[in-house]
């Protein structure tokens, strides 16, 4: 029998829950109040599965701490919200919070606004939201990379987490993608696997560049939807081939290498018989072609750029290959 997987609450749930126990509370003493909550266990691979988020409300701005990056409150009548110790600052163009506010996404933004309004108060009030150790959990988020600093971001859309989805990984392609067309780069890095990410840090600015996993025609068809008008994919000579052959998600599941058709095409372009029943990895094959080793890197480059281009014609692409 199957395990049903379990849904989550998102952070900007959470903090809004928090927020309306600490208002409340707030309402009653006039004083600071600090309300904490545990954001629920789920079967997400989430970094900020079971963090504390801490909402501090108090008509003192001295009484709060804050995110040490300089930066504005959102207003929301008399209340003024400020990112607290742990959650992050936005610092570059291309988010949905605007540069220089707490990056505290529209959604939960919103819900915090009708649970203001709801209470109908008047009087000069100050809040933060923190995550406790949140500047070590945005170390193994792209937070830091797209611009977001100090801390975590409190999102949520439809308020729900979804087990083990590839809609967050999506998102996260979607917001880099975005973050480098905002800040004016006029070429995209999509790289596919941890070498390929080495050798474009080394050759590229970061925030240029996009880990991809192995999400080839989904991933552009974003940047074609953002507008985004050349690609430098970089990749090794595996996922290449894979993608010459027409492969749309480089992963496994989603299809093999054609070593058939590779030994056809090999022997048709560079006039040599290789032997795939040696091996089965296209690394393998290249130490078999000798001084036409570099014929093939050409001719699998070639192909790829022109795969990716019958897919995407407006479109400029450039493809590396790692060796």
């Amino acid at each position: 029998m199957n395990k049903k997987l379990r849904k989550g609450y998102t952070t900007g749930v959470h903090a809004s829950f928090a927020f309306a126990s600490a208002l409340k509370a707030f309402l009653v003493t006039n004083k600071l109040v600090k309300s904490i909550t545990n954001k629920m266990d789920n079967d997400d691979l989430d970094v900020t599965k079971g963090c504390e988020i801490v909402v501090n409300i108090s008509n003192k701005k001295e009484d709060l701490e804050l995110n040490k990056i300089t930066h504005n409150p959102y207003t929301i009548g008399s209340l003024e919200l400020y990112a607290g110790i742990g959650v992050g600052v936005v610092t570059k163009d291309g988010l949905k919070p605007p540069k220089g506010f707490p990056a505290i996404n529209p959604t939960p933004l919103k819900a915090i606004e009708q649970i203001y309004r709801r209470f109908g108060n008047t009087e000069q009030i100050f809040c933060t939201i923190s995550v406790t150790n949140g500047e070590e959990l945005a170390k193994q988020t792209a937070n830091a990379k797209v611009g977001v600093l100090g801390g975590i971001s409190i999102l949520g859309t439809t308020g729900f987490v979804k087990p083990i989805s590839t809609d967050a990984y999506m998102d996260s392609i979607r917001t880099e993608l975005g973050v480098a067309k905002a800040n004016g780069y006029k070429e995209v890095v999509l790289t596919l696997g941890n070498s390929s990410l080495t050798y474009a840090k080394e050759h590229y600015d970061e925030t240029q560049i996009v880990e991809i996993g192995n999400f080839v025609y989904d991933s552009i068809s974003i940047a074609q939807e953002l507008d985004v008008k050349n690609i430098i994919f970089v990749c090794g000579i595996g996922k290449a081939t894979k993608v010459m052959q027409g492969c749309k998600n480089t992963h496994n599941r989603f299809g093999s290498i054609d070593f058939v058709s590779l030994k056809d095409d090999i022997a048709q372009r560079l006039s040599i018989d290789v032997d795939i029943e040696s091996t089965k990895t296209v690394k393998g094959i290249t130490t078999q072609l000798k001084e036409k080793i570099d014929k093939f890197y050409q001719l699998v480059t070639l192909e790829t750029n022109q795969q990716i281009e019958r897919w995407f014609a407006n479109i400029e692409i450039e493809t590396v290959i790692l060796r």
